[in-house]
């Protein structure tokens, strides 16, 4: 039986909760409540304290003072299995998969079937998973190993994980944030089932659209705090996000016309693993977007043109001068530079420095033959830090440090001190918070005004139909439609018109 506060029946409540880490406050006196079959919205910035409590609840952090209870008992888990024993299952922003396990081995990992005690039974295992996999639709055996999977197909791994796992709650921290539109519907309706079985969900997302779709209780955190709990519909987006920032926040798309220059870069007949025949042009000052579902081709054909991966063929012209980029160090002499969307791990060494991420890729031209000139490195990341509005009590802080915004704008500022002429963002900002948000997008719109050559890469329609100055849309690997600025703010263009293409109707 579930217990009862105030009135109302919780299958977890956290009352009192506070966590520091050194000096620093992390969660102050924090507290949520959560209802069987309720899916509650957990809102706050990146460092707010969201995970933090979530990590508490799953057992990975104790906390210094409060208490919990779940299901009606007094709860304390010394760890992720006792939460899964308890019935609390949870699914990670940031994903650390086991590459060389297969996915029934990823999905049963510490509870895997046996032949009496001490022998995996890995027939009954693979048939389980199977049966699992065919009721999500996923399109792949059991024995696939995770390291031949997408992000998004990991994420999807994630997932199935958690919800197998019969828990009475589920804690989801960003599970969209690789998904396309049609794998976010096929979740929601994950959701909407559980929920009908009288599983609770606790979501964190900071896609407001999503929020208000599949929420119907919100509670917001704010600097450590908890701020309010309110059902969703007695509020609006423009007051979650002013209860989330502490302030209005005007415009999260704050595109800045600039004026159009010169083409930097212009693709003919590209071909490559996951595209073909994609010709485009990007010139200086303008932000070219690129919607469509994901593995549609977008960021396979990005991967090409920054040298991670082969062309088959095609040409590509840089500044009217024809290149071949056979490696990415190639590309990045050259002037293009790539944010790739997987952060953690293609775009930080997060156990270096915010210095050493930043500097990285332009050591070359801070050195005196084999020496560093260290003060000019330091002044020169110093500046483009207080450029960025980065949020750091120091630069020799290490990146792990960070949060997942700040995280992103380090791997924005080590490419903007390499001076690029052609930027490629790839998701930039997925799992960033809303004010974050805003503050990147208005860094695109200052390096575009600076005549910088960008391309956008987004699975959120608003992002990309609120920033870009063209909009490219892929299906299956090809161009199925080209969109202007000017149509969309005039609503000649709308998100389904763009949706209809990444479906090639």
């Amino acid at each position: 039986m579930a217990e009862k506060t105030g009135g109302n029946e919780y299958i977890l409540s956290c009352e009192g909760i506070s966590k520091s880490f050194g000096g620093t406050h992390a969660l102050r006196n924090v507290q949520l409540h959560v209802k069987p079959g309720e899916v509650h919205a957990l809102l706050g910035e990146n460092g707010a304290g969201k995970s933090t409590l979530m990590k508490i609840v799953i057992g990975l952090y104790s906390q210094d003072e409060g208490s919990m209870t779940f299901d009606g008992k007094p709860y304390q888990a010394k760890g992720p299995v006792d939460a899964i024993k308890a019935g609390i299952s949870m699914i990670h922003q940031e994903l650390n998969p086991e590459p060389h396990l297969t996915i029934a081995e990823s999905i049963f990992l510490n509870r895997e079937d046996t032949r009496g005690k001490f022998f995996l039974n890995k027939k009954k295992q693979n048939e389980r998973t199977e049966k699992i996999l065919k009721d999500f639709e996923f399109p792949y055996p059991a024995t696939t190993l995770i390291r031949n999977l997408t992000l998004a197909e990991v994420q999807m791994v994630e997932i199935i994980k958690a919800v197998s796992t019969n828990a009475k709650l589920i804690i989801m921290d960003e599970p969209t944030s690789s998904l396309d539109s049609k794998e976010t519907d096929h979740l929601f309706d994950v959701i909407r089932d559980l929920k009908k079985k009288g599983v609770a969900i606790i979501y964190i997302s900071h896609r407001m659209e999503e929020i208000f779709e599949i929420c119907e209780q919100v509670s917001v955190f704010r600097d450590g705090e908890f701020i309010d709990s309110k059902p969703l519909n007695d509020v609006s987006r423009e007051d979650l996000i002013a209860m989330m920032v502490g302030r209005k926040v005007e415009n999260i798309f704050p595109k800045v016309d600039c004026k159009i220059g010169d083409v930097v870069f212009r693709a003919e007949g590209l071909t490559g693993k996951g595209f073909k025949d994609i010709s485009f042009e990007v010139h200086a000052g303008e932000i070219l977007g690129f919607s469509g579902l994901v593995g549609s081709g977008r960021s396979e054909t990005m991967r090409a043109i920054f040298g991670l991966d082969p062309l088959e063929s095609g040409k590509m012209w840089l500044n009217g001068e024809e290149i071949v980029n056979r490696n990415t160090r190639e590309a990045i002499n050259r002037g293009i530079c790539m944010v790739n969307e997987d952060r953690k791990n293609f775009g930080l060494c997060l156990h270096r420095s915010i210095r050493e991420n930043i500097s990285l890729p332009s050591l070359p031209a801070r050195q005196k033959g084999i020496l560093l000139n260290q003060r000019r490195e330091k002044a020169e990341c110093e500046e483009v830090s207080k450029t960025l509005l980065l949020k750091a009590a120091s630069i020799e802080h290490t990146a792990f440090s960070l949060s997942g915004g700040n995280q992103q704008k380090v791997v924005l500022a080590k490419w903007f001190l390499a001076n690029p002429k052609l930027l490629i963002l790839d998701e930039p900002t997925r799992g960033v918070d809303v004010g974050a948000k805003s503050e990147i997008h208005t860094l695109m719109s200052k390096f575009a005004a600076e005549g910088l050559a960008i391309i956008m890469i987004s699975s959120e329609l608003p992002e990309v139909m609120g920033m870009s100055d063209r909009v490219i849309v892929y299906h299956e690997g090809e161009i199925s439609g080209i969109f202007e600025r000017s149509e969309i703010l005039n609503g000649n263009v709308t998100q389904e018109d763009i949706l209809k293409k990444s479906f090639g109707v």
